[in-house]
């Protein structure tokens, strides 16, 4: 297929993201970028999204190989949705959906998980940066982390810390149910406008919480008692007694949801769009984050489970955790901008406080009326 790369929409630890064009088409799209040789979880993403398609999964479009600048580029294709992460219809919702926006969306994601079940996969990091808000509902994305039931019961697992089940926390396993807890998270998540364990800062505490305690993540204290039910079969700490994804679309709290009438901009508000949407869903892996979201890959079998917990939460088996730096003045590079146009691949080095501000005076003078909006990220 052929393609032309556009503007850089987001950049991650293990991908560059970019719109993209088909000229004969002009279909937009986006796509994926890694060097070759550090593309294991966009081929992993590929594997799944090429052989599974449903309304509840963000579309798979293609991938191809190429050669950049000297490099060899993996190239994944996906469906473009602009429309927000479910992060962001939260926060443009006054940061908690109403109830019946959660159900509506709670049964969506449901379903996306009891196909993916269904087929054998389990996702591995169910979370609302993770949910695509599209016109026609929401919508899973990055299945990066995913893998076949098959190989879950293995000492490496995936995901992001503070929505994992206790089993996974021990280095148990990482199942059907391990999703589901994910799901319950994810409901508390749109009803409190933060994740679980949000009372514990430091992630390590809270993996050994998880693990060892016998404590469960907070319920929504207005959301009704079905929901709070709801709530309750999806967060059993014994992943044998969890509600299966079918099971769950049966409770009462979904019972009555018509999808036909029902729209992902419906809060009171408007629709959740934002330029920053593209930045956080494409790539979860991120080594650290704000909210101590963390991925992990590491093969070694651990032997304890303080080990198992420290490598949970900082994401590396070394005794150091590479954080980004940041108050530092480098690597920062420009991803969006409504002021005058920037060559992005130059960056901003050194001071992009003074060049923010340059930018921002010289719109001024040329509309006094715009509101000026920068956006920087910074690159490992």
């Amino acid at each position: 297929m052929e393609w032309t790369r556009g503007p850089l929409i987001g950049r991650g630890s293990s991908a560059t993201v970019f719109t993209a064009t088909c000229p004969h088409s002009g279909r937009l799209f986006a796509v994926k970028s890694s060097e070759l040789s550090l593309s294991s979880s966009l081929q992993r993403e590929q594997t799944f999204l090429s052989q599974f398609s449903s309304p509840q999964l963000v579309n798979y479009i293609g991938f191809d190989v190429t050669k950049e600048n000297d490099k060899t580029m993996y190239n994944l294709f996906i469906q473009y949705i602009p429309g927000g992460t479910l992060c962001d219809a939260i926060l443009s919702c006054g940061g908690s959906l109403s109830e019946p926006m959660i159900r509506f969306c709670t049964r969506e994601i449901l379903l996306g998980l009891e196909y993916l079940h269904s087929n054998g996969v389990v996702h591995c990091d169910i979370k609302g940066r993770n949910i695509l808000m599209a016109r026609d509902g929401p919508k899973i994305a990055d299945l990066g982390c995913a893998r076949f039931s098959g190989d879950c019961a293995t000492s490496t697992f995936s995901g992001t810390p503070m929505f994992m089940g206790p089993e996974v926390a021990r280095g148990e396993e990482q199942g059907y149910a391990a999703d589901i807890w994910a799901l319950g998270c994810t409901v508390i998540e749109m009803a409190m406008g933060h994740g679980p364990w949000d009372d514990v800062d430091d992630p390590v505490l809270a993996l050994y919480r998880i693990g060892f305690s016998d404590d469960v993540p907070e319920f929504p204290m207005w959301l009704a008692e079905e929901g709070k039910d709801f709530l309750s079969k999806c967060l059993r700490r014994d992943p044998r007694e969890r509600w299966t994804a079918i099971q769950l679309l049966q409770h009462p709290f979904l019972n009555g949801l018509d999808t036909g009438s029902k729209r992902v901009d419906e809060c009171g508000t408007k629709s959740p769009i934002s330029v920053l949407l593209d930045l956080d869903f494409w790539d979860s892996s991120v080594v650290v984050s704000k909210e101590n979201e963390m991925h992990f890959n590491d093969g070694k079998t651990l032997s304890s489970p303080a080990d198992r917990i420290r490598i949970l939460s900082t994401g590396c088996s070394g005794s150091s955790l590479d954080q980004p730096d940041w108050t530092g003045d480098e690597n920062w590079i420009m991803v969006r901008c409504n002021g005058p146009e920037v060559n992005s691949s130059s960056g901003i080095q050194n001071d992009q406080s003074s060049y923010g501000s340059s930018l921002i005076e010289e719109e001024k003078e040329r509309s006094p009326d715009n509101i000026v909006i920068v956006i920087v990220i910074q690159v490992a």
